[in-house]
């Protein structure tokens, strides 16, 4: 019989998006873009979802391109893929702060096998979306004034390959920023945000009503396929008390997915703008989800 891991694995190999998107935006499929992330990823679900036991649904925004854009795996960045789940990560590592929050409050909650065994983490739209960047600093701190953005930060010793200002004194050069895909591993000018020689900064599923109608069908059947998996439909957990928030409680107005939607702060937001009070978020989110 088929285990759950079975059947997400299987949704993630399919996972595909063949509609036409708004001028500029991008799909990010990291199943189809990075070489690392099947096997990753299908490494995490055998490791926790081996089995057929029921959970419940938490749901993000989207993959961003640190975190699931590197590993598949929500809220799962390299760095704590390796280290707190003890699956090696052979692509550049990264680390993402909504990661960072994630995986303090699973260690609150009980560890990996404690949480994970409770709950399946995805995303209302489970592919992410990029735009183009005007200046590198948006790669670096890009939605700073966006409560549910992905500010990510690059750790890994390939941070060395990004493209550097020429700082001679004799002969200032123009900024270039432009990576050469000879000299740079797959998947980390992608990681980086250097597609094409374009730079990249991620970009949610609401951030424009043309996004949202041209991805509506895909996201409403991505839920009904992985609703089918047997998860839980009394509670479904929304990480964005925002926008995505009331996308998902529109949307379930319509199909019924959920009989409630329970909504906490996004970990991008806890960690951006209330970091000196995370330890109460971890509280709230171990207290809220205990409820159930």
């Amino acid at each position: 019989m088929p285990t759950l891991a079975d059947d997400i694995i299987g949704f993630n190999s399919k996972l595909d998006f063949n509609g036409t998107l708004p001028y500029g935006i991008r799909i990010m499929n990291p199943f189809r873009e990075n070489e690392h992330v099947m096997d990753v990823s299908s490494a995490f679900y055998r490791k926790y979802y081996n089995d057929r036991n029921s959970r419940h649904l938490i749901l993000g925004i989207n993959p961003g391109r640190f975190g699931a854009g590197l590993t598949g795996i929500p809220f799962t960045d390299p760095k704590h893929l390796t280290i707190k789940c003890s699956i090696p990560y052979p692509g550049p590592m990264a680390h993402e702060p909504s990661s960072v929050f994630f995986y303090d409050m699973i260690r609150a909650f009980g560890g990996e096998e404690a949480f994970y065994s409770r709950f399946y983490i995805s995303a209302v739209c489970p592919l992410g979306f990029t735009k183009p960047s005007t200046n590198l600093s948006s790669i670096i701190s890009e939605n700073l004034s966006s409560s549910e953005g992905h500010e990510s930060i690059f750790l890994s010793t390939q941070a060395q390959q990004m493209p550097q200002p020429n700082h001679q004194k004799s002969q200032p050069q123009p900024h270039k920023h432009q990576t050469p895909q000879s000299q740079t591993p797959k998947g980390t000018a992608y990681a980086l945000g250097f597609v094409a020689g374009k730079r990249e900064v991620n970009y949610n599923y609401y951030d424009s009503r043309e996004l949202t109608a041209a991805v509506m069908d895909f996201i409403v059947e991505c839920l009904q396929t992985q609703l089918s998996f047997g998860v839980e439909r009394d509670v479904c957990f929304c990480l964005g008390t925002g926008k995505n928030e009331k996308f998902l409680n529109n949307l379930n107005k319509t199909y019924h997915f959920f009989e409630r939607i329970v909504a906490l702060e996004h970990p991008r937001y806890i960690m951006q703008y209330k970091a000196k009070t995370k330890e109460a978020y971890v509280k709230k989110y171990i207290r809220v989800l205990r409820e159930i």
